[in-house]
């Protein structure tokens, strides 16, 4: 059993960042990938970014790609989806998830574990 937490979210105006973390426990491997995805209101849950075990690796879904990256905090060994130029059509719960495959799947069907989510809610 894998347990995850995300944190991070926020109501922001159009333009701002944010920043989401996602905390792992339980059966964690140092070899997950940690994938994103968000869902908003009547919608599927989408594919948002990736990144693989060893850090070396970063997907984007293209309606992210230039303005999410992926930053790590080395004193806490702690990755973080940074969220920069936020727009409206961003809103949504975002949650995270792990895998082993790699590259990390694109499709929600393929994870096992989620997190909670975290609300993220951007005005314009």
């Amino acid at each position: 059993q894998v347990h995850l937490v995300e944190s991070g979210g926020g109501l922001v105006q159009a333009g701002d960042s944010l920043r989401l973390s996602c905390a792992a426990s339980g059966r964690t491997s140092s070899s997950y990938s940690i994938s994103w995805f968000r869902q908003a209101p009547g919608k599927e849950r989408e594919f948002v970014a990736a990144i693989s075990w060893n850090y070396i690796s970063m997907y984007y879904a293209d309606s992210v790609k230039g303005r999410f990256t992926f930053f790590r905090d080395n004193t806490t060994n702690t990755i973080y989806l940074q969220m920069n130029s936020l727009k409206p059509e961003d809103t949504a719960v975002y949650y995270c998830a792990v895998s082993i495959l790699s590259p990390p799947p694109r499709t929600q069907g393929a994870y096992r574990y989620w997190g909670q989510g975290t609300q993220v809610t951007v005005s314009s």
